[in-house]
């Protein structure tokens, strides 16, 4: 019998716990956390792989897997339920009557060899299922081809002075790359690794089972194995991407994304017909607009009631905002419920919280006199009771 294959695959690392996000990820791993009104975070790596002709999607979950292996289903929504192929949700498992947590990004892509070979795939692409892009694989896959490489690394050009925040790759005139540095004080260039790598299977599985023997090694793609593949020489290039990129792992980088959806100058299109980012669709009514309502430069999504004031904000679906209630700057995530007259100001409301009547969450910066001032946030299912004040930069 013929054995079948794919020529590429893509295994998303989706088992992030999202620590420095508090509140919002306590029951929820990060990359089920909502986003732009109707998304989840794990929608744009998913989409990116349907835009990129990659049917082949290997799932790795590990905090909090319930609700994010809800959403994903079998993979409907993005065109990812097939017979050979298709999206597969992969959780640590038992192994030689042992069960073992992924122990890092090398660790778990290790653990599921057996997957892998199962498509016998010549590519394998590494994604991270917690950032904000939309990028066509196959460019990247084109580009790795063409320079016959062993490894393929996405990377950004950051601001110098952000470049410690990165692991930063030192290239040559072709785009080689000779060094890997994890976080450098002071940075040899600014190209950031975007954490996606796109690797000839054979070498990175040779690598991957080196790696675990190596009872020193943190099993980690840019601690360990970009670095020994440098060391032994092998054919690393820099796959340079330019538009929009954001790691959504804290609470600023995360309001401040959704924010970056209003801006109409912005490189982040979402209503790209040619590159569309799909998510599953509940199927809830139109949203209700009514006479008291005054919206402006705003996002509002399916299954909503407005009546109060919506400025500059993104309101999810399912979401009602009361008569003489006041939402500024915020991102109210799906099922909340602002009553009336409370406001919301410079904030971030998790799913199916509740800020009661006359309520106030946050505040303006220019009206912030002490020099604390940050983004408020109310946790998942939480309820602001009446007249409450939250305060700026509070985490409730």
């Amino acid at each position: 019998m013929l054995k079948r294959s794919k020529e590429c695959i893509a295994m998303l690392l989706a088992g992030g716990q999202g620590s420095r996000l508090k509140v919002l990820t306590e029951s929820t791993a990060k990359p089920a956390l909502p986003f732009g009104g109707k998304y989840r975070i794990i929608d744009f790596p998913l989409s990116n792989c349907t835009n990129s002709g990659i049917d082949t999607v290997g799932i790795l979950t590990q905090y909090q897997p319930l609700e994010l292996n809800d959403y994903i289903g079998n993979g409907v929504p993005w065109g990812l339920n097939r017979n050979f192929g298709g999206s597969r949700i992969l959780p640590p498992y038992a192994q030689n009557k042992k069960t073992e947590w992924y122990k890092g990004t090398a660790n778990a892509i290790y653990q599921n060899i057996g997957y892998i070979d199962s498509y016998n795939p010549e590519y394998v692409l590494i994604l991270s299922g917690d950032h904000i892009y939309k990028m066509n694989y196959a460019k990247m896959l084109a580009y790795h081809k063409k320079k016959g490489a062993d490894c393929t690394i996405a990377v950004l050009d950051v601001p110098i002075e952000e470049a410690p925040r990165f692991g930063i790759m030192n290239t040559a005139e072709d785009d080689s790359i000779y060094e890997f540095e994890e976080k450098p004080k002071h940075p040899k260039s600014t190209m950031a690794s975007m954490g996606i790598y796109l690797f000839n299977w054979n070498i990175l599985r040779s690598y991957l089972i080196e790696d675990e023997e190596n009872p020193k090694s943190h099993n980690d793609f840019g601690h360990d194995i970009i670095p020994k593949m440098i060391e032994d020489s092998k054919k690393l290039f820099a796959y340079k991407f330019e538009g929009y990129w954001k790691d959504v792992g804290t609470i600023d980088s995360l309001w401040q994304a959704n924010m970056d959806l209003l801006d109409s100058n912005h490189s982040l299109n979402i209503s790209d017909t040619s590159f569309k980012i799909y998510a599953r669709n509940y199927a809830l009514p139109p949203s209700a607009f009514y006479p008291s309502s005054s919206i402006s430069n705003s996002m509002i999504s399916e299954g909503c009631s407005i009546k109060g004031t919506v400025k500059n904000s993104i309101i999810s679906t399912g979401c009602t905002v009361e008569e003489g209630a006041v939402v500024e700057d915020s991102v109210i995530m799906p099922g909340s419920i602002i009553h009336k007259n409370a406001s919301v100001f410079y904030a971030i409301t998790g799913s199916n919280s509740e800020i009661c009547e006359g309520a106030v969450v946050g505040g303006r910066p220019e009206e912030s006199k002490d020099g604390e001032w940050g983004i408020a946030v109310v946790g998942r299912n939480t309820k602001v009771e009446t007249n409450k004040r939250v305060l700026p930069n509070e985490i409730i």
